[in-house]
């Protein structure tokens, strides 16, 4: 006969192996559905077993906690270089490339290697002013055209509006449009616009068709870089007859240097002498000299730019400032030139004077 004791014992030997093994399973179970739960505190709370849940619940924290002080990862910042015309890119994902400003020398004369072979562009500021003020109006050489009209006491106003039209076009270029041939022409116009006793002439008309070769040389020298050079013929006249005819021909060179937003413009020039016996104006170098230099900074968009041009043998020159402002309506500039000294127009080229005005420009020089 078996002892009921042992029945017993047995039975409950087994009950106890059976109720290990539903916990251990329920356990196992909510393991795997810790693992198995999303990342969030809230697909938690649909979890039934406590032990289970409460594992989701800290198996979440630690997830966002981990997330949270993850450091960002490590990007390498690099400029583009500056000695091509073309941008580097990088196929890093961990590089961020940046751009580096366009050369304003490169961008005006299109050596970047995408500009377009031949184009036609802006040249010298095209502006308009609408007033501009003279300290002295020169008169003399119009006397001689008064007199006939029986207005020998007629004057010229101290104001008048002035605009001037520029353009240059690329003929040809190389692949690399480091050389270039450039066609330009510009056209300067002073207008007694308010002079109603007159019947509103215009006073002068200047013309300068030019042609020259263009090259960009690519040196380096105390953080400067010399980016142009061009060499080429320039023809200036206002196209009228005696007595008051003016013009010239010009050889001209120019060297461009920039660095950052400054960049110099140096133009040295050769008269060509005239072959006609009555010359309009043998002297006008002594006015105008053998060359000028400009000077051009950027800043936040505004240009300012400061010419000198003169013959230091006869201490006779001029100067000219002007200041362009960012976009004020569409593509128009602000625009404020100052001039001071000889030749403020080819029939004003001996006559010294103060003036300035006001108005709006397309572009500016660079």
């Amino acid at each position: 006969m078996v002892n009921s004791s042992h029945r017993y014992g047995s039975a409950t030997r087994f009950l106890a192996l059976i109720g290990l093994g539903f916990v251990l399973g329920l356990a196992l179970s909510g393991q795997a559905q810790a693992r198995a739960a999303p990342a969030s505190i809230a697909a938690c709370a649909s979890i039934k077993a406590d032990g289970a849940r409460l594992a989701c619940y800290d198996r979440a924290s630690r997830r966002i906690a981990t997330a949270q002080s993850e450091p960002e990862p490590t990007r390498t910042v690099q400029a583009a270089p500056t000695a091509g015309p073309v941008a580097a890119t990088s196929t890093d994902p961990s590089v961020i490339v940046i751009p580096a400003p366009r050369s304003l020398i490169d961008t005006a004369w299109g050596f970047n290697r995408d500009s377009s072979r031949y184009t036609i562009d802006l040249y010298r500021p095209n502006y308009l002013q609408f007033a501009r003020y003279s300290s002295r109006p020169n008169s003399q050489p119009f006397q001689e055209l008064f007199d006939p009209t029986r207005t020998p006491d007629a004057e010229l106003n101290s104001t008048d509006a002035r605009f001037q039209i520029s353009f240059k076009a690329r003929l040809w270029a190389t692949d690399d449009r480091r050389f270039g041939v450039w066609a330009a022409y510009t056209q300067q116009s002073q207008w007694q616009i308010y002079n109603s006793e007159l019947s509103r002439p215009f006073r002068e008309n200047n013309y300068m068709p030019e042609l020259m070769v263009s090259y960009r040389p690519d040196l380096e020298f105390g953080g400067f870089h010399w980016r142009l050079f061009n060499f080429g013929y320039n023809h200036q006249s206002n196209g009228r007859a005696e007595p008051i005819s003016r013009g010239w021909d010009r050889i001209v060179a120019e060297f461009g240097i920039e660095r950052d937003n400054f960049a110099l413009l140096i133009r040295p020039w050769y008269r060509i002498p005239d072959s006609n016996s009555e010359d309009e104006n043998p002297d006008i170098t002594d006015y105008y000299g053998h060359g000028d230099i400009t000077a051009i900074y950027k800043w936040h968009g505004h240009s300012f730019q400061l010419m000198g041009r003169g013959n230091l043998s006869t201490q006779k020159g001029a100067a000219q400032f002007s200041w362009t402002s960012p976009p004020v309506l569409g593509p128009l500039r602000a625009y404020v030139q100052a001039f001071t000294g000889y030749g403020d127009s080819l029939i004003d080229y001996n006559w010294k004077q103060n003036a300035i005005g006001v108005g709006v420009t397309l572009n500016d020089l660079l």
